[in-house]
C-alpha cells in the first residue's frame, strides 16, 4: 500500500496510470463496437477516454522540462551508441512536448488561430523520431547482452558431440532461427530493464506510426500497444531500480 501511495504521489505515476486507462477504453471500445446492444458502454467508454486524455495533458505541461533535464544528462554518457541515440531522442521529444503544450493552449482557447493538424503532424513526426532513435539504442543494448550470453554459453558447452546429442537434423536456417530466439530470449530475461525499456517504446511507436501514415493500425492494435506501453511504464516509475541505465 505504501509502494502504492508513493507511485500515485509522483505526477509520472498519476499519468502512466490515466494512460493505462485511455488505452484500456480505447481497446475495449474496438471489441465491443462490433456487438449488438453495446452501443451504451461504447459511448460511456468513448467519454472516458476522451477524459482521461484531456486530464493527462495536465500532466505532460511539465515534460518539457524532464525532457530538457534528460538531454544534458545523457550527453555526458560515456557510450558513444547510447549519447548519441539517447540525445537525439531525448531533443526530439522537447520539440514534441512543445508541440503538445501549443495544442493543449489551442484545446482550451487559448488561441485560436492555432493549426490544429500541422501542430498535429509535427508532434507525431518529433515523438516518432524519439521512439525511432530510443529502440535503436535498445537494439544496441540487445546485441551486447546477447553478446555476453554467447559467451557464457560458449564457455559452458563441454564438446560440439555434445551439443548435438537428442537434436534431429533440421534446415540451417531454422536452426540458426532457433538458436537466435533462444539466446535473445535469455539475453532479455537476464535483463530485465532491457525488455521493458523494449516492450515500452515498441508499443508506444504504433500510434505515430499510424498517424504519419506510415504503418496503418487499428484502435485495437493501437489501443493493445498503449496498454502494454503503460504496464511497463507504471513498473518503471514504482520500481525505479527496473529503469534501464545509461552507461
Amino acid at each position: 500500500m505504501d509502494a502504492f501511495t508513493r507511485f500515485t504521489n509522483q505526477t509520472q505515476g498519476r499519468d502512466r496510470l490515466f494512460r493505462a486507462t485511455q488505452y484500456t477504453c480505447m481497446l475495449l471500445r474496438y471489441l465491443l463496437e462490433p456487438k449488438a446492444g453495446k452501443e451504451k458502454v461504447v459511448m460511456k467508454l468513448k467519454k472516458l477516454e476522451s477524459s482521461v486524455s484531456t486530464g493527462r495533458k495536465w500532466f505532460r505541461l511539465g515534460n518539457v522540462v524532464h525532457a530538457v533535464q534528460a538531454t544534458q544528462q545523457s550527453i555526458h554518457a560515456t557510450d558513444l551508441v547510447p549519447r548519441f541515440c539517447l540525445t537525439l531522442s531525448n531533443v526530439n521529444r522537447v520539440v514534441y512536448f512543445i508541440c503538445d503544450t501549443i495544442l493543449w493552449v489551442r484545446s482550451v482557447g487559448l488561441a485560436s488561430g492555432i493549426n490544429k493538424e500541422k501542430w498535429r503532424k509535427w508532434a507525431a513526426r518529433h515523438y516518432y523520431y524519439s521512439l525511432l532513435l530510443s529502440l535503436v539504442r535498445d537494439l544496441y543494448e540487445i546485441s551486447l547482452q546477447m553478446e555476453q550470453v554467447a559467451h557464457i554459453m560458449a564457455k559452458k558447452e563441454k564438446s560440439p558431440s555434445q551439443n548435438l546429442l537428442g537434436h534431429s537434423v533440421a534446415d540451417e536456417e531454422t536452426e540458426w532461427l532457433q538458436s537466435f530466439l533462444l539466446l535473445l530470449f535469455r539475453s532479455l530475461k537476464a535483463h530485465p530493464p532491457l525488455l521493458l525499456d523494449t516492450v515500452k517504446n515498441l508499443g508506444d511507436i504504433l500510434n505515430p506510426l499510424n498517424e504519419l501514415g506510415i504503418c496503418k493500425s487499428n484502435p485495437g492494435i493501437i489501443g493493445l500497444g498503449g496498454l502494454m506501453s503503460s504496464i511497463a511504464g507504471i513498473i518503471i516509475v514504482a520500481y525505479p531500480q527496473m529503469k534501464l541505465k545509461t552507461h
